[in-house]
């Protein structure tokens, strides 16, 4: 992808109108086939909460080459690796504090993830980031992507990276198809919680380290996306998500905090490229 695409779906070009600095985005296939960008695309940007479906992914790497089970104790007492995925672990938001019995509520947190990554680092016996670096990133070609610090939040990377990341959930290279199949699915049914600037959901559903639509409103995603769409947002202004039934993915990345400002446009904005997509 060229630093500064002009995309075939016009809807891509929207960001253009969004209240920030400089913003790219991307629509990709399965098959890794990108049907638009628009925008600086090997721009770094920081990816906050979007660092979490990476980390979820080389945690499902870990899982299957046998140095982690998903059931095994990882957190705070009576919390698994899959309850930390999951945000079921009981840990608050920033804090390594615990704040109800793991599998109870859905407590979106920072601190679960990073719990996860001390774990993740123990038993594969090496920094986080360097095995993130090793089980994903390298073999999809995501030579620009890293974390500098948390596995919750402190992520960079470009659309670029993040659309060839975003092939790979939809058609899996790196893991069993029945693995991912596993963390698009909803994790403990019916659990309530607050999605992170859109206030109480009931239920709150959440996959292994992937948000999953659901019937969740308000939402960041569109009024046309299915309920079976599952990715991640970012206070930074970032944004990852795949809609099965549409057969693509979007990225879509800025350098201005998340606020009014995203809750007001990004609906659209995905509504748009679902209607060009599916045109």
């Amino acid at each position: 992808m060229s630093s500064k695409s002009l995309s075939p779906l016009q809807s891509l070009a929207l960001i253009e109108n969004w209240p920030v600095p400089t913003a790219a985005a991307a629509v990709v296939r399965a098959d890794g086939a990108v049907l638009g960008g628009h925008g600086p695309l090997d721009h770094r940007f920081r990816l906050a909460s979007v660092t979490k479906p990476l980390a979820a992914y080389a945690a499902l790497v870990a899982y299957e080459e046998g140095a982690i089970e998903l059931d095994e104790p990882a957190g705070p007492p009576g919390s698994t690796v899959r309850h930390l995925l999951a945000h079921t672990s009981g840990l608050a938001f920033d804090e390594h504090r615990v704040t109800a019995p793991p599998g109870e509520r859905r407590l979106y947190s920072n601190a679960g993830f990073e719990a996860l990554g001390d774990h993740l680092a123990k038993a594969t016996e090496m920094p986080f980031a360097e095995y993130l670096r090793q089980a994903v990133l390298e073999p999809l070609g995501m030579t620009s992507t890293g974390v500098e610090g948390s596995p919750a939040k402190d992520g960079v990377s470009t659309v670029g990276d993040l659309v060839r990341f975003a092939a790979e959930v939809q058609a899996p290279r790196l893991l069993d198809p029945r693995t991912v199949a596993e963390a698009m699915s909803v994790q403990y049914p019916g659990t309530k919680g607050v999605l992170p600037g859109y206030g109480h959901q009931n239920p709150n559903d959440w996959g292994l380290g992937f948000e999953i639509r659901g019937v969740k409103s308000p939402h960041w995603t569109g009024s046309s996306s299915s309920a079976r769409t599952f990715g991640h947002f970012g206070q930074s202004g970032t944004f990852l998500w795949v809609d099965p039934v549409a057969g693509v993915a979007c990225v879509a990345l800025t350098d201005r905090a998340f606020g009014a400002w995203a809750v007001e446009v990004w609906p659209g904005f995905t509504d748009a490229v679902l209607a060009e997509v599916r045109g």
